[in-house]
């Protein structure tokens, strides 16, 4: 693993950032696996966001929305940010339809698969372009619909995760898509302890929870995505989508297993991993 911040590395020039994000681009698009951090991992979440940008340019897809990740208090840096956001793509977008949706992951030893319940937010007005903090009673008051959906969370890297958050940044967020299940109607008026779901692989529950596992809940998680995306210069517009954070938790999938995600009262999701590529 190489760090940027390892003591007796020799003084070596890292990866430039757009090599960063094509080595992560071109695994990617073939289905394969990186066996390491490909250069160094950034120093800071600006420039993590800077191998994002770098990322997005290169692939031939357009940006429909955001994966929310929550970080843990002792791996933020500087910025305070408490979470992350990563792109999701029109054609890694499904529409939750009854039947088993195939979700694309890197598995096996190369890469990293999961799956999390998601409360998905879409905006039905664009954000002000000159707003670049929001608070959760502000984004509120921003119109936005709510579905029940399932992030494909993936990478090529299978460390990912445990290199932290600058490294899951600098690969998209660690998102590989999303499923996009039925509304949940006048979610601002719901008590938000009333929003449960649970997660089942292969027949097994993984996973409990519900829209309180938010760290601050709904609100919070719309307020970052707004604020950040707008830092970004990435304000953001009507029809986009932010899928607020995992609600049961981070569970591992392998190719050939299938899981269902249940959002009580509002509907279940059924979804079967299979190679990306």
């Amino acid at each position: 693993m190489r760090l940027s911040n390892d003591p007796g590395k020799p003084d070596l020039p890292p990866a430039g950032l757009g090599e960063i994000a094509r080595q992560f681009v071109s695994a990617r698009l073939r289905g394969g696996s990186l066996s390491d951090f490909p250069g160094l991992i950034p120093d800071d979440l600006e420039t993590a966001y800077r191998v994002q940008d770098l990322a997005i340019s290169q692939w031939d897809d357009r940006v429909v929305g955001w994966k929310v990740g929550y970080i843990a208090a002792e791996r933020r840096d500087s910025s305070g940010d408490d979470r992350l956001l990563g792109p999701v793509f029109s054609r890694k977008l499904w529409n939750a339809t009854g039947a088993i949706v195939e979700i694309p992951v890197f598995s096996g030893a190369g890469g990293f698969a999961a799956v999390e319940a998601e409360y998905v937010l879409q905006l039905q007005a664009d954000a002000p372009v000159d707003q670049l903090h929001w608070s959760p009673e502000q984004a509120e008051a921003l119109p936005a619909r709510m579905f029940i959906g399932v992030e494909v969370a993936s990478s090529p890297l299978a460390t990912i995760n445990v290199l932290g958050p600058l490294a899951v940044v600098s690969d998209f967020g660690n998102n590989n898509g999303l499923i996009l299940g039925p509304e949940v109607p006048a979610w601002t008026t719901l008590d938000e302890p009333s929003l449960r779901a649970q997660t089942e692989i292969e027949g097994e529950v993984v996973g409990t929870g519900g829209a309180t596992r938010l760290p601050g809940g709904l609100r919070a998680a719309y307020a970052f995505a707004l604020s950040r995306s707008a830092q970004r210069g990435r304000p953001l517009k009507k029809g986009d989508l932010i899928a607020t954070g995992n609600a049961t938790g981070i569970h591992d999938i392998a190719v050939g297993q299938q899981a269902v995600i249940r959002f009580t009262g509002y509907g279940d999701i059924s979804c079967k991993a299979v190679a990306a590529g």
